[in-house]
């Protein structure tokens, strides 16, 4: 087999360089608007219509926005370059669109109580290092966090100082001591976003009023007596002293699943007295609701006569009554009822 000829071996190359040469080099009747600052560009060329309807649609989009981005990346390329971390990168110059903000411009954090303080006072912040020399291990650890420098959690031995209890548990109350730490970091979080959003400051407790309320007051009376062991069950009332509202008991939802025996009776008890023709009496019920009733007669009775009486007598005693009142013991001959006199 003869060896190809030299000039076939250059045209080839050369036929291959124009088609690489092909693939980045797009040619367009106006040139490209670039802000390369925001890698922006604005082609003012108006799209081929008939080109669009003979075409398919995504594959004519595609194509338009392929020649677009592959002038862009040759701008890109014409600006000065560096070598950085084994990688090429380009020095992109400053923005000259100004693009608009999807939202408005956040406001400066406002300063917290002890920045506030220290600004007044001059104190200067020091950044300290992350890591410090740790005595017992004899080795530079980290200053918080795990496997952190004089770390009191993994003692396993606490000396008793002498003026606590002997028989207190220090390792209880270091954990306790440490809860509170977090709770109080957590309370001063909540105070300084509060006073940064002008909100109420949350207090703990009764917070200070000028005239707090009955229901201000009633509340945390109500919570400390069922802060009792007993949860206030032998704790005594005060007089005339009502349930607060919202802290009765919560109604309880039978579970969605569980006893379907229970439930299968139920359901069956309820179908029962709907096929029933003769629906079920509950005697004791019937009975307390007539007797409810025939007191409410009875109390209505007593009322509608003793509003009656109470006009008679007055009637009565205004016009012959002993006592010292006015207008009595002037007729003291007259025994007729009603204020009728008998005439001689």
């Amino acid at each position: 087999m003869a060896a190809p000829a030299a000039e076939e071996v250059l045209a080839r190359v050369e036929k291959e360089e124009a088609e690489k040469l092909k693939l980045i080099s797009v040619n367009k009747e106006l040139e490209l608007e670039f802000d390369l600052g925001n890698l922006l560009a604005c082609d003012p060329n108006a799209p081929s219509v008939s080109a669009f309807r003979q075409q398919n649609k995504d594959e004519f989009l595609r194509a338009l926005a392929r020649d677009n981005t592959q002038l862009l990346i040759n701008q890109v390329w014409t600006l000065p370059t560096e070598k950085l971390q084994e990688a090429i990168v380009a020095k992109l110059p400053e923005p000259a669109t100004r693009l608009p903000r999807e939202k408005p411009v956040p406001k400066p954090r406002a300063p917290t109580r002890w920045e506030e303080f220290a600004k007044l006072k001059g104190i200067q912040k020091k950044k300290k290092t992350n890591l410090m020399w740790d005595e017992v291990n004899k080795e530079w650890r980290r200053r918080w966090g795990y496997k952190r420098a004089k770390d009191d959690t993994k003692d396993w031995m606490i000396e008793v100082p002498h003026t606590a209890d002997p028989n207190e548990d220090q390792f209880a109350k270091r954990m306790k001591a440490k809860t509170e730490r977090v709770a109080k970091n957590e309370l001063n979080r909540l105070r300084n976003i509060a006073r940064s959003e002008k909100m109420k400051v949350p207090g703990v407790g009764l917070t200070p009023t000028d005239q707090p309320t009955k229901a201000e007051l009633g509340k945390p009376m109500h919570v400390a007596k069922v802060s009792t062991a007993s949860v206030g069950r032998f704790q005594d009332k005060l007089p005339k002293e009502k349930e607060p509202r919202n802290m009765g008991k919560k109604r309880k939802f039978q579970p969605l699943i569980g006893d379907f025996a229970a439930e299968k009776s139920k359901q069956l008890d309820i179908l029962k007295v709907m096929d029933s023709k003769k629906p079920v009496l509950n005697m004791t019920k019937a009975v307390n609701r007539q007797m409810r009733e025939e007191d409410a007669e009875e109390a209505a009775k007593r009322r509608k006569g003793g509003k009656k009486g109470s006009r008679g007598g007055k009637q009565q005693g205004g016009k012959k009554g002993k006592g010292k009142g006015p207008g009595r013991g002037k007729q003291a001959k007259g025994k007729g009822f009603g204020g009728k006199r008998k005439h001689k």
